[in-house]
């Protein structure tokens, strides 16, 4: 039987699975986005050009068939600016795009809703890109969520009860009730979205793996923001790790195949929250400035450190990770020592394990140090020429981790790839 392989984060997020996907995608013949919404930017650098992309699977360049599975959440709006740029450059989406009935719809209320809930928080603020994802979800739990096949039957009437209801959520948190501009855009991108090919994706899904196709799913954001997993309050909305595979496109356990587990040479987070390696030094600053360490969709700053073995042994744990792929590796080639955190000292005691509530306990990481390779790795191609340093640093991760590297990523470009045979 053939089955899917599942591909994401580990860390949280921005571990470059855009360029993976896109390295990926000759293999399969599908590639299905299976959770997350526009607040996930995937960037994919080849042939001299830069293109982020927030919605529409990373596959969509080279895939035969790309699909935004049921575990999403869609706003018309951002989706249709992304799709008018993708065919602006030529790429024929109309056929080999599909959307899930059962995605998600993000409504221009929710957008509202986002950033008061935010501003009510005061100090406690989570970080939120303010895009609606994290009341979308809230709806969808609810079970008060509009899905794209609304968009099919009896949608004006599901529409008109779901703004009455937030704009009264919004009058009580003294927030925003303007929508009439983003409304007027918001209807305009739902009538686009329409022209999409609407399908039940667990029924093809399923179906494309019956007839022997190849499917890669896609997740968004990472391991660690995870909404029952992740550092929490400080996570995502919905499941990053790899049952959300399941979940997000409507498969059952036994049709995962491996598992890709993303994780970059150092380590990098978004917004607050508990970050046990994190340097606010001028190490941590050369880190972002070489890493060009900003957000892809919001442009904000990431915070940096040294890569965090505690947290990345505990994803691969929850995730059954099959295959690792180390990112970024370029970015240290000038630091002459690297260090990884092995294990957390928390009241004197030393651990292995991420703890329940990180940001409320004090944690003191500890360090092994290895030499650095101080080398440029970009222009390398093969195992053959990297350094032996460089290989002494991944064969220590292998060790620490249980998981073989399988691809090792030495700059930004398409090309800038090496497959490894393990």
């Amino acid at each position: 039987m053939v089955k899917a392989d599942v591909l994401l984060g580990l860390q949280w997020g921005d571990e470059g699975k855009g360029k993976i996907v896109d390295v990926l995608t000759p293999r399969y013949d599908v590639v299905a986005r299976f959770q997350g919404g526009p607040n996930a930017g995937h960037t994919l650098e080849f042939d001299g050009r830069k293109v982020v992309l927030r919605s529409i699977p990373s596959g969509v360049f080279q895939s035969g068939m790309n699909v935004i599975g049921s575990g999403v959440v869609l706003d018309p709006v951002l989706f249709m600016q992304e799709a008018r740029e993708l065919e602006a450059t030529g790429v024929d989406l109309h056929n080999h795009l599909c959307v899930s009935r059962k995605a998600h719809l993000i409504l221009p209320t929710h957008r509202k809703l986002d950033a008061a809930l935010e501003a009510a928080k005061g100090a406690g603020k989570i970080g939120t890109t303010g895009k609606g994802i994290g009341p979308t979800y809230t709806d969808k739990i609810s079970r008060n969520g509009l899905r794209v096949g609304d968009l099919e039957v009896d949608f004006e009437k599901k529409y008109a009860a779901a703004k009455a209801r937030h704009i009264k959520m919004l009058e009580g948190l003294g927030g925003d009730t303007d929508i009439a501009e983003l409304e007027k855009q918001w209807l305009e991108a739902a009538a686009y979205l329409r022209g999409f090919r609407i399908i039940d994706s667990e029924y093809e899904i399923n179906a494309m793996l019956d007839e022997g196709k190849r499917v890669l799913c896609e997740g968004a954001q990472g391991t660690m923001l995870d909404v029952d997993f992740g550092s929490y309050p400080f996570v995502t909305s919905s499941n990053t790790m790899a049952a959300g595979a399941c979940t997000g496109l409507g498969m059952a356990p036994n049709r995962i195949g491996d598992v890709y587990g993303i994780f970059k040479a150092y380590c990098t987070r978004v917004g607050s929250g508990p970050f046990p390696t994190e340097l606010f030094d001028e190490t941590g600053k050369r880190m972002r400035d070489v890493g060009h360490e900003y957000g892809a969709v919001t442009g904000r700053e990431r915070r940096c450190g040294w890569i965090d073995l505690v947290a990345l042994r505990y994803a691969v744990m929850i995730n059954g990770v099959t295959k690792l792929i180390m990112m970024k590796s370029d970015v240290l080639d000038d630091f002459k020592t690297i260090k990884a955190c092995t294990a957390y000292k928390i009241d004197g005691k030393i651990t292995r394990r991420f703890p329940f509530e990180a940001d409320a306990v004090e944690i003191e990481p500890v360090f092994e140090e290895l030499p650095g390779w101080e080398t440029s790795l970009g222009s390398a191609r093969s195992e053959e020429e990297l350094p032996e340093n460089f290989r002494r640093y991944v064969a220590f991760i292998e060790d620490a981790l249980g998981v073989p590297v399988v691809i090792l990523s030495v700059g930004p470009d398409r090309t800038q790839t090496i497959i490894r045979n393990r």
